[in-house]
C-alpha cells in the first residue's frame, strides 16, 4: 500500500439521541468518526492540502443499519462508485432517502448528526473539507454573506460526483506535479457546494469578473515557463496578479481557454519534447527538469499528451 495512505480508528462509544451540534461546539474529527461507524475505516492520504483538506482513494466498506454518526468538525463529501443500494440519513426528524449511484454524491455538513442506513456494501471515496476552506470560497463568491451548507444523500449532481471521482484517482498518484490540479479540483468542488448546495444558491451577475488583462497573462505564463522544474501553487500564481485563487482560476481560463494546471502541463510537455530531441539527458533527468518527481508520472502524462512514451518519442526522431 502507498505509504501516504493511513487507516485510523476511534473507540469512542456510540451516543444516543439526535440533535444538531451547536456551531461553536467542536465535534469529533470527521475521519475518526467515520472510522468509528464503518467496518472498514477511510484510507486517508497522509498529505494535508491547503486549508487542511484531506483526500482518500476509493475503498470498500459494508452497509450501515441505524448507525448513529455524531456531528463532526469539518465537512465530508462522498462519492460512490460501486454498489447501488438504498441509503438514508435521518437528520433532525427529517429522512433523506435515495439510492447510491456514480452520478450522485453525499454531503455531510459540519455539526450535523443523525442515523444512517446503507442497505449493502459500497465502494466510495471521501474529501474532508475544513470550515476555513469552504468559508474562503464563500467569502469570495457570496460577498461575505452567511452561507449554510445543505445535507445531501446520494443527490444527483454529475459535476460534483465527477470532481470526487477525479480526486479519488489523484489520491492514488505519487507525484507533486499533480498538486496544482488537486488544489484546483478542490476549489471547484468548494465552488460547486457553495453555489448549488447551500443557502447561497448562485452568484449574482454583477459580482462576476472577466478575464485577465494582457499584462497579467504574460506575467503568469512567463512565471510558469521559468519554474517548470518545481511545484507551482495556485496561491503563488494568483499573487502575481493580485487576485484571489478563486477569481484567478476563472479569469485565467477565460483569457487562455485553459486551466492553470492544463497550461502548466502543456508547457512542461513542450519543454520535455525539446529536451528529448536536442539534449543527451536521460528520460529520468528530463522528468526532473520539467517538474516530475518520478519517471513513471512523467511518462504517463507524456503519453496522454503526445500519444507515445518519452523513449518512443526519442527513438522516432
Amino acid at each position: 500500500m502507498d505509504q501516504r495512505l493511513l487507516r485510523s480508528r476511534s473507540n469512542t462509544a456510540n451516543p444516543s439521541g439526535l440533535s444538531r451540534v451547536e456551531a461553536d461546539h467542536l465535534g469529533p474529527d470527521a475521519a475518526a468518526e467515520m472510522a468509528r461507524i464503518l467496518d472498514e475505516p477511510p484510507i486517508l492520504l497522509s498529505e494535508v492540502l491547503k486549508g487542511d483538506a484531506r483526500l482518500t482513494p476509493k475503498w470498500a466498506h459494508g452497509g450501515l443499519k441505524e448507525d448513529y454518526m455524531r456531528g463532526v468538525t469539518g465537512h465530508i463529501a462522498v462519492g460512490c462508485y460501486e454498489g447501488q443500494h438504498r441509503i438514508s440519513w435521518r437528520v433532525e426528524n427529517k429522512l433523506l432517502d435515495s439510492r447510491t449511484n456514480p452520478r450522485a454524491f453525499t454531503f455531510i455538513p459540519q455539526g450535523v448528526d443523525g442515523h444512517w442506513n446503507i442497505a449493502g456494501p459500497v465502494v466510495v471515496s471521501h474529501v474532508y473539507l475544513t470550515q476555513e476552506r469552504l468559508q474562503a470560497c464563500a467569502d469570495e463568491i457570496a460577498g461575505g454573506r452567511r452561507v449554510e451548507l445543505l445535507p445531501r444523500v446520494a443527490f444527483a449532481d454529475p459535476a460534483a460526483a465527477g470532481l470526487l471521482d477525479v480526486l479519488s484517482h489523484e489520491a492514488e498518484r505519487d507525484s507533486a506535479s499533480s498538486r496544482l490540479f488537486v488544489e484546483q479540483a478542490i476549489d471547484l468542488l468548494c465552488l460547486r457546494l457553495v453555489q448549488e448546495h447551500s443557502s447561497f444558491g448562485g452568484l449574482p451577475a454583477q459580482d462576476r469578473r472577466g478575464g485577465l488583462a494582457d499584462w497579467q497573462v504574460k506575467r503568469v505564463t512567463a512565471f510558469i515557463e521559468e519554474n517548470l522544474n518545481r511545484h507551482v501553487g495556485l496561491d503563488e500564481l494568483a499573487a502575481l496578479v493580485g487576485l484571489s485563487r478563486f477569481h484567478f482560476c476563472t479569469a485565467f481560463r477565460q483569457s487562455t481557454g485553459q486551466t492553470p494546471h492544463a497550461w502548466l502541463t502543456g508547457q512542461r510537455m513542450k519543454c520535455a519534447r525539446e529536451l528529448l530531441a536536442h539534449s543527451r539527458l536521460s528520460v529520468t533527468e528530463v522528468a526532473l527538469a520539467v517538474g516530475y518527481e518520478t519517471p513513471s508520472a512523467f511518462a504517463a502524462t507524456f503519453r496522454r499528451r503526445v500519444g507515445v512514451t518519452p523513449s518512443a518519442f526519442r527513438r522516432a526522431l
